[in-house]
């Protein structure tokens, strides 16, 4: 399987690499700059070319970007939606240099206006952030949400539209989000609820097109709408969920990205080998120290 975390661009971006080599992942996610903040600090040619090299000799597949929290192209707001299409070029050419496989985003907010007029936003918004940009292999992913307040892309069905909208023209696809299923309404904690999800999934956006699972425990309730992320098996899904949607034939290929707290240093490798545990993988065995020579 593959298995990793978000982690962190402190200090430089090839240490997110570092990070997760040294945690024992085999991909990670993270982002390419401030997710806060609409002024960016851009790498330097020489940091995406070490970045690229340090790739290389990991051998972490896939490379995964999210994208600016700020970001909303959903919106209707002309300056909101310009300045985040704007922002989105930039995340789109930064993920190119550094040669990243996949870029997240989260579909936005209709405050202000509709969800359909929202969704047609975000398709315009996308199409315009990638024109006439040469994307070498990079894919955009649309990230499903809880729903909280006016977010779209609580349904399937929203992000499969999404999708199809911007996907003349652009590589486009899905990310899954455990604790977003779950608090959107998607009864992922019980054997049929995951069994009805799986097949809702495939006839909306297409098991085909998903491409990455973000694997987080929720600290909200079943169908709160409340994003809030919890360690794996501690929150309201559940070890056991999680030990299914691991093993699930059409779900165990994808790559699973734990998004968990950090409340502790430590915790990150933690949920990693919980989610090793659960999905089945045995540990593997501690190398033998060399045998003391005596004169």
């Amino acid at each position: 399987m593959r298995v990793g975390v978000h982690t962190s661009i402190a200090g430089g971006v090839t240490n997110a690499i570092h990070h997760a080599e040294k945690i024992g992942c085999n991909t990670f996610q993270m982002f390419s700059a401030n997710p806060r903040g609409w002024r960016a600090l851009e790498p330097a040619p020489a940091d995406c070319e070490e970045f690229r090299a340090a790739r290389t000799a990991s051998g972490l597949s896939p490379v995964v970007i999210h994208d600016n929290y700020l970001i909303n192209l959903a919106s209707g707001d002309a300056r909101i939606h310009q300045g985040s299409v704007a922002a989105f070029r930039k995340e789109l050419e930064r993920a190119v240099s550094l040669g990243a496989d996949f870029l997240v985003t989260h579909p936005g907010s209709a405050k202000g206006g509709t969800p359909a007029q929202a969704i047609q936003n975000c398709i315009a918004g996308l199409r315009q952030a990638g024109a006439g940009l040469n994307l070498d292999g990079l894919t955009i992913l649309i990230e499903n949400t809880a729903g909280q307040g006016s977010a779209i892309g609580r349904t399937f069905e929203e992000v499969a539209e999404i999708i199809a909208g911007a996907g003349a023209d652009l590589p486009m696809g899905a990310c899954v989000d455990t604790a977003h299923c779950f608090a959107a309404g998607y009864a992922i904690h019980t054997p049929r609820g995951l069994a009805e999800m799986v097949k809702k999934l495939d006839q909306t956006i297409g098991i085909k097109n998903v491409r990455v699972i973000h694997c987080n425990d929720s600290k909200a309730a079943f169908e709160s709408h409340v994003d809030r992320h919890e360690h794996i098996g501690k929150g309201k899904i559940g070890a056991e969920a999680f030990r299914r949607i691991l093993s699930h034939p059409k779900l165990r290929k994808l790559p699973f990205i734990c998004e968990t707290p950090v409340d502790k240093p430590g915790d990150d490798k933690k949920n990693l080998a919980v989610v090793r545990r659960l999905a089945g993988e045995k540990p593997k065995p501690a190398a033998k120290k060399p045998a003391t020579r005596t004169a």
